[in-house]
């Protein structure tokens, strides 16, 4: 554009210079006199004018041409720009499904993934026995009893587990071995139903109760405390700890952590102190602040029966006979990666002091979690409570149903 402009006004140019050629040549042909100089030099000037205009007029042309061919270049940087912000809008779109991922897991769930090593060595054998048999026979029975043996059912709970599937068998005429797994359940799932604790047992308590909670070191008995006092809280219960196991080192600075965390009350004294002597205030300060539920950390050393025994009983004198209408319970924290160590433990501590239940810990890091039917069918105890992890919300009340069906879910015959 530029240059066709600049071409046109050379052309203009060259006419004019033609014409004044012309006419210089006229002036010299019919008058030769001094004028003529003058007439040259108006005529240089005029040209000189109209040539410094016309180099204006174009240098003002090319600059507004430059301008917009400057702004033509510009805009598509404008257009590159905005695709830009179209491509960050998916990145929130895209983290949206991290957040449902956090959503809370039900305890169904926690459960299920928690027993997956009990499922995998339980559940999973009895499916590998049951698919090389074609009928149901003696050797089948014998089979099923040697997994429920090794799976720390116990010998008396493994044979009274087995009597029961035979007579159902001969009872319905049971031929399908596919048939054996669902009825195996149905009666393992019915032993601990008859043993189970009422779900909504805290819940339905109008006086206040008193949990003694008893166990060996290890067993994660003070960790347990302050999960079932988050989830009694939860549960809107009004909740009081008494650190009353003064002799076990940091015992009661790992507790003021656990009840922090649970948002909940803690009464102690400083270590070495008397364990009735904390008892004693954590029993007025539930009076007083009328909590619906004061658990006690207690030392439960078993290496020494008598000292466990008389430590206990003085607790149950001062309860007695500072808060008679209280109701009072005994829990036992079993580690149930102990295996039968676990039933034996509970075997001796219900000697020593009357138990009203039993905690089940560490469920998570076991294979061995049959030995919930061998507790439950020797000592006729209900489970309170079961824990399936490390977190404070990994403790729930225990539910027979719930536990039988997480340990068989995860394989099926007809999958097969």
């Amino acid at each position: 554009m530029f240059k066709k402009l600049f071409s046109k006004k050379k052309k203009k140019l060259e006419e004019e210079q033609i014409v004044e050629e012309n006419l210089e040549k006229s002036i010299d042909v019919n008058d030769e006199d001094d004028g003529n100089d003058i007439k040259n030099t108006v005529i240089e000037e005029n040209r000189f004018i109209k040539e410094k205009d016309e180099i204006e007029e174009i240098i003002e042309k090319k600059e507004e041409i430059v301008g917009e061919i400057e702004e033509i270049e510009e805009e598509p940087k404008e257009i590159e720009e905005e695709p830009k912000e179209i491509e960050e809008e998916p990145k929130e779109i895209e983290e949206e499904p991290k957040e449902e991922k956090k959503t809370k897991k039900g305890f169904f769930q926690k459960l299920k993934e928690g027993l997956s090593k009990t499922r995998d060595d339980f559940s999973k054998k009895i499916e590998d026995v049951l698919i090389q048999y074609k009928k149901v026979d003696e050797d089948l029975f014998e089979e099923l009893e040697e997994i429920l043996i090794t799976a720390d059912l116990g010998y008396e709970t493994t044979l009274k587990i087995i009597d029961k599937l035979r007579d159902t068998v001969k009872r319905k005429n049971i031929q399908d071995v596919k048939l054996i797994k669902t009825e195996l359940e149905n009666i393992m799932g019915s032993l601990l139903k008859t043993h189970e604790s009422d779900k909504d047992y805290f819940l339905k308590q109008e006086e206040t109760t008193i949990l003694l909670v008893v166990g060996v070191n290890g067993v994660g008995k003070t960790t347990t405390i302050g999960k079932i006092s988050n989830l009694l809280k939860k549960e809107g219960k009004k909740v009081i700890v008494a650190a009353a196991d003064t002799f076990r080192a940091a015992a009661i600075e790992q507790l003021t952590e656990w009840t922090n965390r649970a948002e909940v009350e803690l009464i102690s004294q400083k270590e070495g102190s008397d364990p009735a002597s904390v008892v004693f205030d954590a029993v007025q300060a539930a009076k007083a602040r009328k909590a619906d539920v004061l658990i006690c950390d207690t030392a439960g050393r078993l290496h020494n029966k008598k000292n466990l025994m008389n430590e206990l009983e003085k607790m149950n004198r001062i309860i007695e006979r500072e808060y008679p209408e209280a109701k009072r319970e005994v829990l036992l924290v079993l580690d149930a990666t102990t295996g039968q160590n676990a039933l034996l433990q509970a075997k001796t501590f219900n000697e020593v002091c009357d138990l009203t239940g039993l905690v089940l810990t560490k469920l998570d890091g076991t294979a061995k979690g049959g030995i919930v039917f061998a507790i439950e069918e020797t000592l006729d105890l209900p489970i309170r409570f079961i824990c399936v992890g490390e977190q404070i919300d990994d403790l729930e009340h225990f539910r027979s149903e719930e536990f039988v069906k997480a340990i068989f879910s995860g394989y099926s015959l007809e999958k097969e």
